[in-house]
């Protein structure tokens, strides 16, 4: 029996998901907070790519920190609709 696969170098390849992502919305001090993606079990290109795309799609800027994928804005109604139409798994954090 093989072990399965953890981790590969090839952007396209998904790992088996174990718990669902988390799509959470925090309001900073000033601004009109950040939507966080979080727990996205992905290759680190993918999630550049995946950025990039709802960056362009939604018209806000954003960025990748700690693994984790940050938007300008309250997007969370996108996100969950777009992770699920990819085949993941989504869990609102919060209201």
């Amino acid at each position: 029996m093989t072990d399965p696969v953890v981790y590969s170098t090839d952007p396209n390849w998904k790992p088996k998901q174990i718990e669902p992502v988390r799509i959470s919305f925090q309001k900073g001090h000033k601004g009109s907070g950040m939507t966080i993606i979080d727990r996205l079990q992905m290759h680190p290109q993918g999630k550049e790519d995946l950025l990039r795309e709802f960056k362009k799609r939604l018209g806000v800027g954003g960025c990748v920190k700690l693994g984790q994928l940050e938007l300008q804005g309250d997007h969370r109604e996108f996100v969950e609709a777009e992770l699920k139409a990819k085949g993941y798994k989504v869990r609102r954090i919060g209201s």
